[in-house]
């Protein structure tokens, strides 16, 4: 094994980050770790995080706990192959917070059959260690999830479970006050410093919902479909031909996203929204990215995001919904150059070979930075998803 020594570092979780704390390692000094391990859980406003490592070697001098780091501060130093560098924070290019200003509710209809409790992986396994049961406390994470900072807190309160009240002042885990300001300057800096331009169709949904009324028919909730996959999906296709969309602006201008890495909003019944990545989209087939989907809802609503899942999104997708409005115009968040907006579906007329009928209908909008593309480009991908729609069994 070499004797290179790499610094693993606070990644930044997003452009509205500047620090964050270690509320837990789940390595000893002295363990080998791989890329992609999660080797530890920081908090920040939006809540418990776990997080990656992507060097190769022996991690060894662990930052202390329940310090408050800046963005970039030295966590660890991992020695052996692998370790012949620093491991540079992870660029914001996405974040938990997002800019949409109407959140995308939870899948409607298909039950999130085997998710995980409302319990963060870290607030479980302390809670086991200590022999209470997580499941009794109150939560004061996303939608009510227990975090590691409520069993803490039941602990020093001696053996009973912390009541159920609002969360105290100085308690650290998700804050929904915090959120939201984190969005506001999230927001004013993308408003500021973005040229943004807006453009809008309206696509005919009738194909799409007739296939995926054909598609679920015969088969149980848990493996039928949402309207939501097939918005992702023809995004993702329509992607491969307008790639300029999709990745980020920096000193250097523009530089394009490794994947098709959608971020998709998701609101906090607390408030707030995140915005994780469904990584690859393009490559995965319905019923596969259906079940993404559900555990991406489930987990970031209860704790359990990845890092790397806060980090990848290349650019965000905001869908209203069944209880939405019928159109959203987005706010590009930074460094991403685009953001793809889904109103809520209704049928209104149409006019379909010369006759006026009923038709289901959803609002397509896009707001794009001008640094990056035009009106030309925009147009370009609207109409490639609208394409992308009207062949559903394609997708």
């Amino acid at each position: 094994m070499s004797d290179a020594v790499a610094d693993f570092l606070m990644p930044s979780l997003g452009a509205d980050m500047e620090s964050a704390k270690v509320v837990e390692w789940l390595v000893k000094p002295g363990s080998r770790v791989k890329p992609g391990d999660v080797v530890a859980v920081v908090e920040t406003h939006k809540g418990a995080i776990d997080v990656e490592i992507f060097l190769d070697g022996v991690i060894e001098d662990l930052a202390p706990l329940n310090q408050q780091l800046p963005v970039g501060a030295l966590l660890a130093h991992v020695r052996g192959t692998g370790g012949g560098g620093t491991q540079a924070p992870a660029k914001a290019a996405a974040a938990p917070v997002q800019p949409a200003p109407v959140p995308s509710p939870p899948p409607p209809t298909a039950p999130l059959s085997g998710a995980r409790g409302r319990v963060s992986p870290a607030a479980r396994r302390r809670a086991e260690e200590a022999g209470i049961a997580a499941d009794s406390l109150h939560g004061t994470g996303p939608d009510g999830a227990v975090t590691l900072a409520d069993v803490e807190l039941a602990l020093s309160a001696g053996p009973k479970p912390a009541p159920a009240e609002p969360a105290r002042a100085g308690r650290s885990g998700f804050d929904p006050a915090q959120m939201r300001q984190a969005i506001a300057a999230a927001m004013g800096r993308s408003k500021r410093e973005i040229p943004h331009y807006y453009l809008g169709t309206t696509v005919d949904f009738h194909a799409a919902q007739t296939w995926l009324d054909g598609y679920n028919a015969s088969r149980p909730p848990p493996e039928r479909l949402l309207p939501a996959v097939l918005l992702l999906k023809a995004t993702a296709r329509a992607l491969v031909q307008v790639p300029q969309l999709n990745g980020f602006h920096g000193k250097d201008g523009f530089s394009p996203g490794p994947g098709i890495h959608i971020g998709w909003a998701i609101s906090l019944r607390g408030g707030g929204l995140v915005a994780p990545a469904l990584h690859d989209v393009d490559r995965q087939e319905l019923p596969a990215l259906m079940t993404s989907l559900r555990d991406l809802v489930q987990r970031a609503r209860t704790g359990g995001l990845r890092s790397s899942e806060l980090t990848d999104p290349t650019i965000t997708v905001t869908s209203l919904g069944e209880r939405g409005a019928d159109s959203v115009l987005g706010v590009i968040y930074p460094p991403q150059v685009a953001i793809v907006g889904f109103g809520r579906i209704v049928e209104r007329p149409w006019v379909v070979a010369g006759n006026v009928a009923p038709r289901p209908l959803v609002t397509l909008s896009l707001a794009a930075d001008h640094r990056a593309s035009d009106g030309h480009l925009g147009g370009r991908l609207l109409a490639a998803i609208d394409e992308a729609l009207q062949d559903p069994a394609n997708l």
